[in-house]
C-alpha cells in the first residue's frame, strides 16, 4: 500500500477557495460536526459547498453526460440531478419530472407503487440503457426494505424520472448499497439487522453479507461474504470482481465471482470506507473519516476525513484531499471525480467540492 501522512495531507490541502452556497428550499444552509444547522455555507480548508440538500449520502457520475446524480437518504426520499456547470440541484421525485409505471412483467413480486412519503434513496447504481437514458437501482428503507428501480431520461431539456418496480429484500435487514448487473440483476450489501445500530457493533464483529438477485428469481445471500458492516459496493467492467467496503474493519474486500467458492482478498484502508465508485482511470474512489483513537476523550479526537483513490490491481492508496475535524462537513460517505474536481457526499446537508492537484 502506498505511504501517506494524514497530518501532512490535511494541512497541505487547507488552501483558500471561493464560496458556493446553493440553498434548496432553505434560508440558511450548512451543518456542523454534530449535524446542527450552521450559519452559512462558506468555503473552508480548500472546500466549496453545495448546500440545502437532504442527506446527499451517495453521489454518482451519470455516464458520459457530465451530470451528477445525488441520493436523498431521509424520508420522504429525494433524488437530485446537478449540472456541474450551473451548480443548482434539481429535485426529481417530488416534482413534475416524476411518474410511476409499474413493470409487472419484470418485477412481479413488487407489491405496488412507491409510497413517496415513506421511503428514501440510499445507494444508487445507474446503467446507461440508451443514449442519455438510464436504469437506476437504489437501496431504500421505510415502508419496505427494497431495491427500488427507476428509469431516468435526460435526452431532452427537461429530465424525466419514472419508477418502474422494486425487488423486496429481507425486511429484518438494513441494506446499504447496490450494484446493477448487466442482465438486470443486482448485488446488494446487507449491512446489518434492522434492530442493530452501527454504534452497537464491536470492532470486527460480523454483521452482514452480500445478496444477489437475477430477474425471475429471488434475492439470495452469497455464501462466504460475511463481513463487519458491509457498506459500499462496485464491480469490475467484466463483472468478475466485486469490491466491497467493510466499514467495521476499515478494509476493501474483493471477491472473485469466477471461482467457487468466491476467492477473497482484503486490504486495509486508512479511513472508514463508505461508498465505492470508479473513476475514468480504473481506480476506486471512496471517502470516510479517519479512525478515532479509542483512548482519546477530548476535542482532539476529531480526526477529520479524507477522500482516497485505490488502485484496483495493487490496492495502493493515494489520499486526494480532505479536512480536519473542525470543518463543517463531516460524516462523509462518497467521492467521485468530475474533470479536475472531487465531489464528496455526506450524511449532512451538503456536497463538498475540491480541486484535484494531481493527474
Amino acid at each position: 500500500m502506498g505511504a501517506f501522512n494524514k497530518t501532512h495531507h490535511l494541512r497541505t490541502f487547507a488552501a483558500a477557495a471561493g464560496v458556493v452556497c446553493l440553498a434548496v428550499g432553505v434560508t440558511s444552509c450548512g451543518s456542523g460536526q454534530n449535524g446542527s444547522v450552521a450559519a452559512d455555507c462558506s468555503a473552508e480548508q480548500g472546500l466549496t459547498y453545495i448546500c440545502g440538500l437532504v442527506v446527499p449520502e451517495d453521489v454518482v457520475n451519470l455516464g458520459s453526460t457530465g451530470l451528477v446524480l445525488v441520493s436523498g437518504h431521509r424520508a420522504p426520499g429525494n433524488m437530485y440531478l446537478i449540472d456541474p456547470a450551473q451548480g443548482m440541484p434539481s429535485e426529481l421525485i417530488h416534482s413534475a419530472a416524476f411518474s410511476q409505471q409499474h413493470d409487472t412483467e419484470t418485477f412481479p413480486g413488487c407489491p405496488g407503487p412507491l409510497n413517496t412519503q415513506a421511503f428514501d434513496v440510499h445507494g444508487i447504481s445507474p446503467a446507461e440503457i440508451a443514449p442519455r437514458r438510464f436504469s437506476l437501482y437504489t437501496t431504500s428503507h421505510g415502508e419496505r426494505e427494497a431495491i427500488e428501480i427507476y428509469e431516468l431520461d435526460v435526452s431532452a431539456p427537461a429530465p424525466r424520472l419514472t419508477w418502474t418496480g422494486c425487488v423486496l429484500l429481507s425486511q429484518d435487514g438494513y441494506h446499504n448499497a447496490v450494484i446493477r448487473l448487466g442482465d438486470g440483476g443486482f448485488v446488494a450489501t446487507r449491512m446489518r439487522d434492522t434492530n442493530v445500530s452501527n454504534a452497537d457493533v464491536q470492532p470486527g464483529e460480523i454483521t452482514g453479507h452480500l445478496v444477489e438477485w437475477h430477474p425471475g428469481g429471488s434475492p439470495q445471500p452469497l455464501p462466504g461474504t460475511e463481513m463487519s458492516l458491509p457498506n459500499g459496493i462496485d464491480i469490475s467492467a467484466d463483472e468478475r470482481f466485486l469490491y466491497v467496503a467493510a466499514s467495521g474493519t476499515n478494509e476493501l474486500v474483493r471477491f472473485d465471482r469466477h471461482t467457487t467458492p468466491m476467492a477473497k482478498r482484503t486490504a486495509p484502508l486508512p479511513i472508514r470506507p463508505d461508498n465505492f465508485h470508479w473513476d475514468a482511470n480504473g481506480n476506486l474512489l471512496s471517502a470516510g473519516r479517519y479512525p478515532v483513537d479509542p483512548g482519546c476523550s477530548d476535542a482532539s479526537c476529531a480526526a477529520g476525513w479524507a477522500a482516497v483513490s485505490i488502485d484496483a490491481q495493487t490496492f495502493d492508496v493515494t489520499v486526494l484531499g480532505g479536512a480536519d475535524g473542525t470543518a463543517a462537513i463531516q460524516r462523509v460517505s462518497a467521492a467521485i471525480r468530475l474533470g479536475d474536481e472531487i465531489w464528496i457526499g455526506t450524511n449532512q446537508d451538503r456536497i463538498a467540492r475540491f480541486p484535484l492537484s494531481r493527474p
